[in-house]
């Protein structure tokens, strides 16, 4: 009889769990979708699960912010570190940014709920963060602050602008390579 109920026992549900779903379901439905008893049902939990884990749904969405920021943001840098210079970390970064642009839907998700001060918050941290980031490789290729710092802040728009495109007119974007060695000849081109 123990045993039977090992074999049916499902595995416990941690914290980082029920982030990851509503992470995914962020990006498929919106800030709407990230709701206890949608997410329940989906990972085959009780409600009481999450709240085993988490106070309320606010501290889910943080939860999922804090996710969405180490997963999109940090761990991107990390990985891009790795790499010996900072012309590959631009090549490597841009041709990351503009292919999870055609896929990815959080960024989107949580630029329409903007108006929430924790997500408000969260994307401002990200922005500045990977603002940062590309002006740093622009320095390192001799690219003199204060340009280094306009120029990452117009790469970084135009992959707001690519992932924005990427739903409304997918047909109108160039290939991925093209549209890299575009945004990368425009940055690194010497200041005039």
């Amino acid at each position: 009889m123990g045993m039977r109920q090992e074999e049916n026992a499902k595995p416990r549900l941690t914290a980082d769990d029920w982030a990851r779903a509503a992470l995914e379901a962020l990006g498929e439905g919106g800030l709407a979708a990230v709701a206890v008893e949608p997410l329940a049902k989906r990972l085959g939990a009780t409600k009481g699960s999450f709240y085993w884990h988490f106070k309320d749904r606010a501290a889910l969405v943080d939860a999922v912010l804090a996710r969405w920021e180490q997963h999109g943001t940090q761990d991107v840098i990390d990985e891009l570190d790795q790499l010996p210079g900072p012309a590959e970390r631009l090549q490597q970064l841009f041709t990351h940014v503009i292919d999870y642009a055609a896929h990815g839907r959080e960024d989107l998700a949580l630029l329409a709920s903007i108006e929430q001060p924790a997500v408000a918050a969260a994307m401002s941290r990200v922005a500045e963060r990977r603002i940062a980031y590309v002006a740093a490789q622009l320095r390192l290729l001799g690219v003199p602050d204060p340009l280094a710092h306009t120029r990452a802040s117009v790469a970084v728009s135009i992959y707001h602008g690519f992932n924005q495109l990427a739903r409304i007119a997918p047909r109108t974007l160039p290939a991925t390579d093209e549209l890299v060695e575009a945004v990368l000849t425009r940055l690194l081109e010497p200041p005039r």
